[in-house]
């Protein structure tokens, strides 16, 4: 969008349209081990390029710059992709498999990592090229490793927020049943209740993971197999199922994705809106906006507390044909240093990596939905990890579509769901 100034997660994008096939094949050149291309130039130096998709806030030219004035003999040049996902990830697979030694450094989203990591594409971040975390959200560093190593760096995250009318509700929901219990304020003021992303797209992943994590269930255990046969599951694609039949999620929220979300709340036409945190700039500062004065912002409901919100975001990682890995790896601690972070976040309302960040009084007086996010962040589940991303995010959209529009029971469609996962290879 021409007016915004906020950069959106992959949420926005279409991964959907990513086939099995873009995560199949082989192509892979390093191992976990750090043997084969990992263990290539460790110690190189010079000019490196840095892979990214379009820097619509205008972020990354004037940190390059920054850098490339201190750094005269190890420059930085930036390859600037499109602004669409699905393109962004296809163009890195290519690259990839081709052994670019040219794609030092690629932004990865958070649902790219497992992929390429297992692929043996990207540099892991340990021994001689490790990278201090500790000052990190722990969810961030969690979705830029796979099988417990670490492979990029975080870069900015992003959670979901609930929006609300805080002229009609001062207090907030803490749980889904408050806020379904509230929707009688909704209709008292013949508005619609509550909506998130629910056409079939990847937006459509990221509230249906919500709302089966903050159920107490998972899309996938621990070990990467899928878990949807389960009660908590059943619970939470149930409560989205409820809302959409009683009214409380207006009808018409079956096409909604971001925009249309956004756009239904600012216009003053809902009570409560899950959406990203680059809601709150338009909402607070478009002149057609009816909720400027009255947005409340508060943590995603969830069965007894916060809810689980999907973790939106990137990182940055090194590939593993990168001559220049010195270089690189010095590059990526530039990326996650306070300064450049807090850039990030007043230059484009990118959400930090770095916890303390979130407490700091001028960065929140300037960002003042930064407390909330932290609570959005701290309790936030990474979608799916897995190197079968694209298959697995696929099954989900068309299942939970299915369940919200009537056509499948939802015991039915979570064991579809099942299915599908488990014959992507997920399951094996």
């Amino acid at each position: 969008m021409k007016t915004r100034k906020f950069l959106l997660p992959v949420a926005t994008a279409g991964v959907l349209a990513l086939t099995l096939s873009a995560c199949g094949g082989g192509g892979g050149g390093g191992t976990t081990a750090g043997g084969g291309d990992a263990a290539n130039g460790l110690d190189g130096r010079g000019p490196i390029t840095y892979v990214q998709g379009k820097d619509n806030s205008n972020v990354v030219r004037p940190l390059i710059e920054k850098w490339n004035a201190a750094h005269p003999n190890e420059k930085v040049t930036f390859k600037e992709q499109t602004d669409q996902a699905d393109q962004q990830h296809d163009d890195l697979v290519q690259h990839f498999q081709a052994k670019d030694p040219n794609y030092d450094v690629t932004s990865v989203d958070v649902v790219w990592t497992a992929e390429f990591a297992a692929k043996g594409w990207l540099q892991p971040l340990k021994d001689k090229m490790a990278l201090d975390t500790s000052a990190m959200l722990k969810p961030t560093v969690d979705s830029a490793s796979y099988k417990d190593t670490l492979y990029a760096a975080p870069v900015s995250s992003d959670g979901g927020i609930l929006y609300y009318r805080k002229d009609l509700v001062p207090t907030p929901p803490k749980t889904w049943d408050e806020m379904m219990q509230m929707c009688s304020i909704a209709k008292e003021n013949k508005i619609g209740c509550f909506s998130g992303q629910y056409k079939q797209y990847e937006g459509l992943t990221v509230n249906a993971s919500e709302a089966i994590n903050s159920a107490g269930g998972s899309v996938l255990d621990k070990d990467g197999k899928p878990s949807l046969n389960t009660p908590e599951a059943a619970e939470g694609l149930g409560n989205l199922v409820e809302a959409f039949k009683n009214g409380n999620i207006p009808k018409e929220a079956i096409t909604y994705q971001e925009e249309e979300s956004r756009r239904a709340f600012q216009s003053g036409n809902l009570l409560f809106h899950r959406n990203w945190p680059y809601v709150y700039n338009l909402a607070t500062t478009e002149g057609a906006s009816k909720v400027k004065d009255k947005l409340g912002m508060a943590p995603l409901p969830g069965k007894d507390g916060p809810g689980a919100s999907s973790l939106g975001g990137h990182s940055a990682a090194i590939s593993v044909y990168s001559k220049n890995k010195a270089t690189a790896l010095d590059f990526l601690k530039f990326l996650v240093e306070e300064e450049q972070q807090k850039f990030f976040a007043t230059q484009g309302s990118l959400a930090p990596v770095i916890s303390a960040l979130y407490d700091d009084a001028e960065l929140v007086k300037k960002l003042p939905y930064l407390p909330v996010l932290k609570t959005s962040i701290e309790n936030a589940v990474p979608r799916p990890v897995t190197p079968f991303y694209p298959a697995v995010t696929q099954a989900i959209q068309e299942n939970s579509y299915a369940a919200l529009k009537g056509e499948k029971p939802v015991e039915q469609a979570l064991s579809d769901m099942q299915k599908s996962i488990e014959a992507a290879g997920a399951g094996s």
